[in-house]
Parts: C-alpha cells; structure tokens; sequence
C-alpha cells in the first residue's frame, strides 16, 4: 500500500511539473511575433518624416497630438508588459483556464477596435515624461524589441497565468496581443490625426 501511495505521488508530481512547464506552441509564438513585428512596422511606417507641427497638431484643444500617442504607446508597450512579468510571479494554474472566455482573436478585436472610446488610466497618460517626441519614440523602439525578444526565446508557461481586466480574465499571452493590439489602436488613431481637415501639410 504504502508503495502504491508513493507511485501515485510520484505521477501526480511528474503531471503537475508537466503542466507547468507548458511553453508556447510555434504556432502560438509565431502568432504573436508576426503581430509585435507588423506593429512595430506600422506605427514606424506611419510617423516617419512627420514635422514638429504635425506632431503637435490637435484636432481639439482635450485631443490627443500624435506626439501623444506614441508617448502614450511607449509608456503602455512597459506597463502592460509589466503585467506580463507580474503574472510570472504566480505558479501557474491551469485550473483557471475555463475562466478564460475570449479567443485570441477576440483580444485583438476588442483592443484594436476604435467604435468605443475608453478614457485612460493616469498613469498612462502622457506627460512628456521622455523629453520629447524622439524620446518616447526611441523608448518604445527600445521596450518593443525587448519583448519581442522575451517573446521569441520565452519557455514560461503564459498560458496558464493570468490577469483580470475589466472585460475579463484573459492569460498571459493574450496579454502579450493585448499589448501588440494597442499599438494598432494609437496607431488608427494617429491616422485618423493625419486625415483630419485642419491637418499641417508639412
């Protein structure tokens, strides 16, 4: 009997390490790369060859500039991956996963979708905290390629860690979308700057 307790500990011991070890399938990470990458290609895209009017252009005196934004995108691209690193701190649970109700499509659809405007927590509001446009620009280009490095060579278990937002419990790897979503949004936003009639030429 007693050998028998000690074979099955030692199953449930071999499981629970298993579980725990879950990294990222190719798939998952290559999802999640390909994202960060079009991203980062897509804000950098967009500002490039902008004047120091255009960026500080606003189509409202309460509007965002989109020197804003990409203050705001680089103080987010290390917030909301901080989030990431604080679920890291808790041993994974898979036993929350059914907890876990959106899709990964469903994140970025939610995120990067600009139909319901929400107002931002104070601490990512930007504050010129960077210097200047070139100092927030350069910070996110910093912060991005970190993550993305984090991302590309990362055996943490993301998918049975988690975090609750206001809509929900998601896991960390959505987290990680969330984060690469958001750029999409300030980014749209950023454009919809640009298309406004009253606009700066150059």
């Amino acid at each position: 009997m007693k050998r028998l307790l000690l074979s099955i500990l030692s199953i449930a011991l071999i499981t629970n390490l298993a579980i725990a070890q879950t990294t990222l399938t190719d798939e998952e990470r290559g999802k999640a790369m390909d994202h960060l990458k079009k991203t980062n290609a897509e804000l950098l895209k967009t500002v490039k060859g902008l004047s120091e009017e255009q960026l500080n252009y606003k189509m409202s005196e309460d509007s965002w500039s989109i020197a804003n934004c990409v203050e705001h995108i680089a103080i987010s691209e290390t917030n909301i991956f901080g989030i990431v690193q604080m679920t890291l701190q808790n041993d994974p649970d898979p036993s929350l996963r059914s907890e876990v109700k959106m899709s990964d499509d469903q994140i970025l659809g939610l995120i990067e979708s600009r139909t319901q405007k929400v107002k931002t927590r104070e601490e990512f509001e930007p504050t010129g905290k960077f210097g200047d446009y070139k100092g927030s620009l350069a910070e996110f280009k910093t912060k991005r390629k970190e993550n993305m490095k984090y991302v590309k060579s990362s055996e943490d278990d993301l998918r049975n860690r988690y975090f609750d937002f206001p809509f929900g419990k998601v896991d960390a790897y959505q987290v990680v979308l969330f984060m690469s979503g958001h750029t999409k949004r300030h980014t749209d936003q950023i454009k919809e700057v640009m298309a406004s009639a009253g606009f700066p030429g150059s």
